[in-house]
């Protein structure tokens, strides 16, 4: 594949294992673009990735240092995700170009156009694997065709812009369950693998971090994107299947592939696949 051609799927097919790493990861660690000071201690904190962010965290005035600091850490073999400035802003296309230059995948914030993504995949030749951040109500109701974009290993859920643009607080689980819920759908659509769920404000692992990953678990999200270390160990946790799910699965598995009954449930075909889902996420 050349610079100026685009994959024919929604599928990464540049650098798998680096794709496949996020696509199954639980976790992403945000540290802000303008401190490097933080960028190794990010990396071993114990998240399943780490996002450099050259968006939110870095002031006007600040963000083409911050991109050359990154890049500094990008050329030395750090491996992360950049966030890079949104489409249209000043920044966008040096951001770019630093994370394609350096194989590092982007997170595209305010995503809305399927073809801003489409042309993300063309201009790195696939080399950056891309993460959607829906946050936006446009991004939300255009989230199938997001999805659907070359080169797209995972959406993202944006909670804390989304709110602001509705006028409702963010963590008010009802007042957004359709906004993740669509989200959610539209990863499946695509065949791609759940959404990672947006942030919780509050830095403890207590306090709301608990309910919050719960409520995301049940509406179909399989990870978390965190922005203190404090909140791993129970996203962690929290998007591992239990002790006790892990156990049904394997006697499902065990009963065969014939419809039978299992704790006084039916199995049929997709409880099977669910049962598989449940030990691919543990690796068993």
């Amino acid at each position: 594949m050349t610079g100026t051609e685009a994959p024919s799927s929604g599928q990464p097919t540049e650098a798998p294992s680096y794709a496949q790493a996020l696509a199954a990861a639980r976790s992403l660690l945000f540290v802000p673009g303008h401190r490097a000071d933080r960028f190794a201690k990010a990396a071993a904190a114990g998240a399943d990735g780490v996002i450099v962010d050259l968006e939110d965290a870095v002031a006007p005035d600040g963000k083409d240092a911050a991109r050359d600091d990154v890049a500094m850490w990008l050329a030395g073999g750090a491996r992360a995700v950049v966030r890079v400035n949104a489409h249209g802003t000043e920044w966008f296309e040096a951001d770019l170009a630093m994370a394609a230059a350096h194989g590092a995948p982007v997170m595209l914030p305010k995503a809305e156009d399927p073809a801003v993504l489409a042309s993300i995949a063309c201009r790195t030749g696939g080399r950056s694997p891309v993460l959607a951040l829906i946050e936006t109500a446009a991004g939300v109701e255009n989230a199938a065709a997001l999805c659907r974009a070359p080169n797209l290993v995972r959406a993202a859920f944006g909670n804390i812009d989304l709110a602001a643009q509705l006028g409702v607080d963010p963590d008010d689980h009802q007042a957004l369950a359709y906004a993740r819920s669509r989200v959610v759908c539209a990863s499946a659509a695509a065949g791609l693998a759940p959404p990672l769920d947006g942030v919780t404000a509050a830095l403890s692992a207590d306090g709301p971090l608990p309910s919050d990953i719960a409520h995301a678990r049940r509406m179909g999200f399989a990870g978390k994107l965190c922005i203190h270390p404090r909140q791993l160990d129970a996203v962690h946790e929290g998007f591992t299947p239990s002790a006790a799910e892990q156990d049904w699965a394997r006697r499902v598995l065990t009963a065969g592939e014939a419809v039978t009954v299992v704790d006084g449930q039916m199995v049929d075909r997709p409880v099977l696949e669910r049962a598989r889902r449940i030990l691919r996420a543990t690796g068993g």
